[in-house]
């Protein structure tokens, strides 16, 4: 039976433990949630990861969102975005508040959790890979997106999978992987229409009207709800790439300085959970406590009802052959993007020398190994401490 319990126990490990940023979280989720507790299929799960791309905000958070939706409904969807978001909120507020000391056994602990991300994601990878790279097509799409990717950077992720998605539906749908569509027990819990729709409308209406509010006013709580909601909601990619529109919105504003906000962004490579509660460090500078809640939630709100509205239109038209062959090239591409992730900025950042390449290994042996994630992280904090 489904019970926010299960939400419960898998999201607030993952929430203090998920470290390394939206490819290392999309390993992690898969390693909890399709081979451990079996809430749903790789092929479901790679639907979910697909259709996250083409929505704005995080897509760790929005494939998050999705799989507490489908487990325990809207309480389900709300509870594992509270759970997966507020270790990093907290201490990215806490930071903002009161300015936290960057101590050397704290590096050394975050050393070893980042180095341990790229475990994770050749562990995603491969079992990614077996399921949905099953034609030569499919393994040529997947090079191919990461080879583009790692030229040109991540800003062309959506360019990239739109490409894929195109192609995917037309000329190579009888070279793809064929896919049925899932089972009504895969995981993906059907939203209704009308809230799907409603969805919608909230997302536009809250989009125009602060937009709106900020430019006939300058209270505080109307201009600072619009730079969230905006950040959230026209931002593709996740992660870093919201962080140009957040310096222009509070930078750029002159509600913060540039050291305080390169402050908290250095801060923000180092904790658990979504990038975007970098929001929370910026509201608490901006604004305290109130103003750390307001951005915590606003930033996340526009990926939460757009997530909803699409999980309605993908249970509704998942039957149909030109969007499975979409999707199937889509998936490849997916692939194609955490190899690129694994690379830079995962390897780049994080496997610097032979202690942190260890931990790097050790931390995938024992995933291969079927050791729960949140002893992974664990693990390779403790490694982190000792080594580096």
């Amino acid at each position: 039976m489904s019970t926010l319990g299960d939400v419960r126990r898998s999201f607030l490990p993952l929430g203090w433990t998920a470290f390394g940023g939206p490819a290392a979280h999309l390993g992690y989720f898969r390693a909890e949630f399709v081979s451990r507790r079996k809430w749903l299929s790789d092929s479901a799960y790679a639907d979910l990861v697909a259709m996250s791309q083409f929505l704005p905000g995080p897509a760790s958070s929005k494939v998050g969102m999705a799989l507490g939706y489908g487990r325990a409904g809207l309480l389900g969807l709300i509870y594992s975005w509270f759970l997966f978001t507020f270790p990093s909120a907290l201490i990215l507020a806490l930071f903002g508040l009161l300015v936290a000391p960057n101590s050397g056994w704290i590096q050394g602990i975050l050393g070893g959790l980042l180095a341990a991300a790229a475990g994770v994601v050749v562990h995603a990878i491969v079992g990614m890979a077996k399921k949905l790279l099953l034609t030569p097509t499919a393994w040529a799409l997947a090079l191919i997106s990461a080879a583009v990717l790692l030229v040109a950077g991540s800003a062309w992720q959506l360019a990239v999978l739109a490409v894929a998605g195109l192609l995917g539906a037309t000329v190579l749908r009888t070279w793809l992987p064929t896919t049925s569509a899932p089972a009504a027990d895969s995981g993906l819990r059907a939203v209704p229409a009308r809230l799907a729709w409603g969805c919608v409308a909230a997302f536009f209406l809250l989009l125009g009207g602060l937009a709106v509010g900020a430019q006939l006013s300058d209270a505080y709580l109307i201009t600072r709800a619009n730079a969230f909601y905006q950040s959230g909601a026209l931002v593709f990619g996740g992660g870093h790439v919201v962080l140009p529109l957040l310096e222009e919105q509070f930078v750029g504003a002159g509600w913060l300085s540039q050291q305080e906000f390169l402050a908290g962004y250095s801060v923000a490579q180092g904790v658990p959970g979504p990038l975007f509660t970098f929001a929370s460090y910026l509201g608490a500078v901006d604004g305290g406590i109130g103003g750390a809640l307001l951005g915590t939630v606003l930033i996340f709100v526009p990926g939460a009802l757009l997530t909803l509205a699409a999980l309605h239109l993908w249970t509704r038209w998942n039957h149909l052959g030109w969007l499975r062959g979409a999707f199937s090239a889509i998936n490849a591409a997916v692939v194609g993007l955490l190899i690129a992730a694994l690379w830079d900025p995962i390897i780049t950042h994080g496997v610097t020398g032979w202690a942190s390449a260890l931990i790097a290994v050790g931390a995938g042996i024992a995933l291969f190994c079927k050791a729960p994630p949140w002893t992974v992280a664990v693990g390779a904090a403790l490694a982190g401490f000792v080594l580096l």
